[in-house]
């Protein structure tokens, strides 16, 4: 639980966290942003991290002059697309196994969503899926377990990351320092977390009730 808080508390005011991580320990701020893209999108039992609102706040901190705004943008498009080709490969070599064995750290449920989202919008789900929480994490592995051509994914992945990365990073370095979203930024933060995700679990049960039987 204490874990679970600590977590919760780092995703909520991530903003006030990235900043200490800035004035502590200077540039290996960059590979700490690489590896919380690289592990959301590349580590199926990890969905819960805080990507829109990292990108976002990455952006503002840009805007501010507080990070070097295009390499860490760089830095966490890179590990976007690396992430999902390390998830797309999971999914097709081991993702049965997963399925199958019915593990407590797999979440079925984030799983299903994906699913139902693949079998409606096929390979488009790669670089819708960038936009929803958990989603994300578990749309490659998806493609993966469905053997999704490996070049036709690649394309998809890279539009995706290109998509998610820069588009999220730029409206924080628009709009992040405006004293108005300073002022209500734990409130903004809330709905790029919780807005996302609603509509996920929408289209999923709506995929669900649309499907015969």
């Amino acid at each position: 639980m204490e874990i679970l808080n600590l977590l919760l508390d780092f995703i909520v005011h991530i903003d006030r966290h990235l900043a200490l991580l800035v004035q502590e320990h200077g540039a290996w701020v960059y590979l700490v942003l690489f590896l919380i893209v690289f592990v959301e999108t590349g580590v199926v039992i990890m969905p819960f991290l805080p990507g829109d609102s990292l990108l976002f706040v990455v952006g503002a901190m840009g805007g501010a002059g507080l990070l070097n705004l295009p390499l860490a943008l760089g830095l966490m498009l890179i590990a976007a697309i690396v992430g999902d080709q390390c998830n797309y490969l999971i999914g097709r070599y081991f993702g049965q196994r997963l399925l199958d064995g019915n593990h407590r750290w797999f979440n079925r449920k984030a799983y299903d969503q994906a699913h139902a989202f693949y079998e409606k919008y096929g390979g488009i789900t790669i670089i819708a899926a960038r936009f929803f929480p958990f989603i994300r994490t578990f749309a490659p592995f998806v493609a993966g377990v469905a053997h999704m051509d490996r070049g036709r994914f690649t394309l998809f992945n890279v539009l995706g990351a290109v998509l998610w990365v820069i588009g999220i990073g730029l409206l924080g370095y628009v709009f992040g320092n405006i004293p108005w979203v300073q002022e209500h930024f734990e409130k903004f933060i809330w709905a790029l977390i919780l807005l996302p995700g609603l509509l996920a679990v929408w289209g999923a049960i709506s995929t669900r009730l649309k499907t015969p039987g």
